[in-house]
């Protein structure tokens, strides 16, 4: 018999109140059908404000639903038999600042009523994983946002998850952060793991994911693979010319051409690139390098969907 789906949800739905003298309810996920698979990175991406954090409060039992089923690893959400096998880091992890990050962890351990033992050398390990093996005795209250936000991804893999729930993982770090981060996810699918994680910054889900899910005002509008998702032909062509700056006619089959120190980035049709190259010469100039470029995951939800909900809410890419 087949395992079951580490998530599956049938018709997840959840609102809010709104407004203090003429209360109405605002919906921020509706009808949600979602299936997480096995060992896979799947991404939830969608706007600010689109319901990815409501959905994820739902997952983890912070929230309670007003509508549809879920289920995580076969159990009932209402169940707690699953709790000890997901890990969660909610997205502005709020932590005891008064403690260490050994101590929290620590902390974190006994919650999964793991042994001493286990619990000193997780702590160990996870708090070297992200960088902070060095801070492992200063007090929270001194830490950077950045580092508050390495110390609960520790806290989410203290008990070796088999699903992991990372809301905005991103959020806060810096570029080596943000590196370590990218890789501890791919790490987790290797090791036969499965990761759901929201984002609003498309590059990173183009990067990390088997799967994207869409959500735009609550509502799930696409999932599939990106190679699904994105057309594979080549949207245009990408050279980069040096010299003779000005002196450059406007060529036939040109899109755009933008200057870079003393150099042109040209973006054309691919049926058009030959006759680039020629002008460029003619030109005076010499082509650096050409580039094919296909479309984008950003491209993609602008030209499908629109860059807005209709709501303000916008992408960051």
């Amino acid at each position: 018999m087949a395992e079951p789906s580490p998530l599956l949800t049938r018709g997840l739905s959840k609102s809010y109140r709104v407004g203090h003298i003429r209360q109405s309810l605002h919906p921020a996920l509706i009808d949600l059908d979602l299936e997480v698979r096995r060992g896979e990175i799947l991404g939830y991406v969608g706007p600010n404000g689109s319901g990815k954090t409501t959905t994820l409060k739902l997952l983890t039992g912070l929230l309670k639903p007003d509508g549809g089923e879920a289920w995580v690893f076969g159990q009932p959400l209402e169940s707690r038999a699953w709790r000890h096998r997901m890990g969660y880091l909610p997205e502005h992890p709020y932590l005891y600042d008064y403690l260490t990050p050994s101590e929290y962890l620590d902390y974190a351990g006994r919650l999964f009523s793991l042994p001493a033992p286990v619990r000193r050398k997780r702590a160990r390990e996870l708090l070297a994983l992200v960088g902070l093996e060095r801070s492992t005795r200063v007090p929270m209250r001194r830490f950077s946002k950045g580092m508050v936000q390495r110390v609960g991804l520790a806290q989410a893999l203290i008990n070796d998850p088999e699903l992991l729930l990372l809301d905005e993982p991103m959020s806060g770090l810096d570029p080596l952060g943000r590196r370590l981060v990218r890789h501890l996810i791919l790490d987790q699918r290797k090791a036969g793991k499965t990761v759901l994680f929201s984002t609003h910054i498309l590059s990173d889900a183009e990067t990390l994911c088997d799967r994207v899910a869409v959500l735009r005002a609550g509502r799930l509008v696409q999932v599939g693979a990106l190679g699904e998702m994105l057309r594979p032909d080549v949207a245009h062509m990408e050279v980069l010319v040096e010299g003779p700056g000005s002196g450059l006619p406007e060529i036939e089959g040109e899109m755009r051409r933008e200057a870079v120190g003393d150099r042109t980035r040209l973006e054309v049709d691919e049926k058009a690139l030959a006759r680039v190259i020629v002008a460029v010469d003619a030109a005076g100039g010499r082509v650096l390098s050409v580039q094919p470029v296909r479309q984008s995951l950003e491209e993609h939800f602008f030209q499908e969907m629109g860059g807005d909900d209709g709501g303000g809410n916008s992408w960051e890419g």
